[in-house]
C-alpha cells in the first residue's frame, strides 16, 4: 500500500517559488528551485537558506537524561556543556552505525536529538528500547519543529538583521534560545555545508514568517532559496559522510575513519563497546578500506556503487559523487583498499560503465573554508 509522502510547513511556499520537488525519505522536499550550481555557489560565496524540517527530533529528559544517552549513544553526552552540541552516532550491539546525529544540550536535564530523516524512526525505537533502567524519557518531537537554515559567509550578517541573540558569541556546535524575526526559535551555529552557518527549530506554524523575514533581510546580501541537490554537493565537498553512502550498519565508525567520536574512557559501559574496541584494533593494525576523495582527470562523473579500479582489480567502491562546482571536476568519496590510500596513490581509476576513468587520490575534505 503505497501512503502519500509528508509535507512540511513550507510546502506550499516552496510550490509558490516553482521548486522542483522530490520524494527525500518519505518528504516531499525541495530538490532545486532553478539552478544546482548557481544555489551551491550562493552558499559558499554569499548565503542560502534550506528547509530541513524533515530532519527527525527526539528530545530526552530527566534526571539521568545524560547518563542514558551516553549508554545508548557512542559519544559521552555528560560532557556537553548546557547551551552546546555535539555530533555522535548510535551503533547496534556489533557497532554498525545505525545513524549519526547531533544532541544538543537544552537545560540541565533535557536535550535534543537530531537524527537523519530515513532513520528518525530507527532511531527513535532504538532510544526507546534501550531507556529501560533509566531515570529518563524519550519524547517523539518530529511534529513539534520546522527546521530552517541560513548557511554561507553573509549569514551571521543576515541573521543580525532579524534578531538581537549574541551571534559573536554562539561558536560552532552550539545553541540557544532567541527570537527570530519575532519567531521563538532555537538558534544553533551548525550546517551541513561546509560554511559559516545557522539552523533554526521553530514551531510549524512560525516557519512560513520566518522564511519570508529570512528572505527579505537576506536580499540585499545576495541569498537564495537552495534544495537538497546542492546541499548534497556542497556536503561531498566538505568531506561529510551521508547515512546510506559512506555510513551503514555494515560499517563502524572505525571503518568510516571517524573512530574520533566513539568515547571509549566515559564512565559506564554503552551499547557497542566490546565490538567496538575490535574493531579500533583492525583499523590501528590492519585496516580493511580507508575512505578517501577522488578527483577527476576527465569529465565523466562517478556515482554511488562505481567499482573503483588499479592494475585491472577492484580495489574499492565509490559512496558518493557529483560533479564540483567548486573545483570544476567531478570528484566522489570512496572506500577504497588502505594499500591504495595515501593522498597521490597513482593509477587508480573509477569503472564508468565499462570504461576505467583515472581519479587521483586526495586527503578529505576537497574543500575548506577560509576562516
Amino acid at each position: 500500500m503505497s501512503t502519500a509522502p509528508r509535507l512540511t510547513a513550507l510546502d506550499a511556499l516552496h510550490r509558490s517559488l516553482g521548486a522542483t520537488m522530490t520524494d527525500f525519505a518519505g518528504w516531499d522536499m525541495p530538490l532545486r528551485y532553478a539552478s544546482e550550481r548557481d544555489e551551491h555557489n550562493a552558499v559558499r560565496t554569499r548565503a542560502g537558506l534550506f528547509d530541513l524540517s524533515h530532519m527527525g527530533e527526539i528530545t530526552v529528559t530527566g534526571p539521568e537524561a545524560a547518563a542514558f544517552l551516553s549508554y545508548a549513544l557512542v559519544g559521552n553526552i555528560a560532557t556537553v556543556g548546557n547551551g552546546r552540541a555535539r555530533y555522535t552516532m548510535i551503533v547496534q550491539e556489533d557497532g554498525g552505525i545505525v545513524d549519526d546525529l547531533i544532541v544538543y544540550r537544552l537545560g540541565e536535564s533535557e536535550y535534543m536529538v537530531v537524527a537523519n530523516a530515513g532513520n528518525a524512526q530507527i532511531v527513535l525505537d532504538a532510544l526507546t528500547e534501550r531507556v529501560g533502567g533509566f531515570d529518563a524519557e524519550v519524547r517523539d518531537d518530529r511534529d513539534a519543529y520546522a527546521l530552517l537554515a541560513v548557511q554561507g559567509p553573509e549569514s551571521p550578517a543576515i541573521m543580525k538583521a532579524v534578531t538581537d541573540a549574541d551571534l559573536d558569541g554562539l561558536k560552532y556546535y552550539a545553541g540557544l534560545p532567541g527570537t527570530v524575526a519575532g519567531v521563538p526559535a532555537l538558534i544553533a551555529r551548525t550546517g551541513y555545508t561546509g560554511e559559516d552557518g545557522f539552523e533554526l527549530f521553530v514551531a510549524p506554524e512560525h516557519a512560513e514568517q520566518l522564511w519570508r523575514a529570512l528572505t527579505e533581510a537576506g536580499a540585499p546580501h545576495g541569498l537564495i532559496p537552495c534544495g537538497l541537490s546542492c546541499r548534497d554537493t556542497l556536503r561531498l565537498e566538505a568531506g561529510m559522510p551521508l547515512y546510506g553512502h559512506e555510513l551503514t550498519t555494515a560499517l563502524t565508525p572505525f571503518d568510516a575513519g571517524l573512530g574520533r567520536v566513539v568515547k571509549f574512557e566515559k564512565e559506564g559501559d554503552f551499547i557497542g563497546r566490546e565490538a567496538l574496541k575490535a574493531a579500533a584494533e583492525r583499523a590501528e593494525t590492519a585496516p580493511p578500506r580507508k575512505l578517501v576523495g577522488l578527483i577527476a582527470e576527465g569529465r565523466r562523473v562517478p556515482r554511488a556503487g562505481f567499482p573503483v579500479v588499479a592494475d585491472g582489480k577492484v580495489i574499492g567502491e565509490v559512496t558518493s559523487g557529483a560533479p564540483s562546482p567548486t573545483l570544476g571536476k567531478p570528484i566522489a568519496m570512496a572506500y577504497v583498499d588502505a594499500a591504495f590510500a595515501a593522498p597521490g596513490t597513482g593509477g587508480v581509476g573509477v569503472d564508468i560503465r565499462g570504461t576505467h576513468e583515472p581519479y587521483e587520490v586526495v586527503a578529505l575534505p576537497f574543500y575548506k573554508r577560509q576562516k
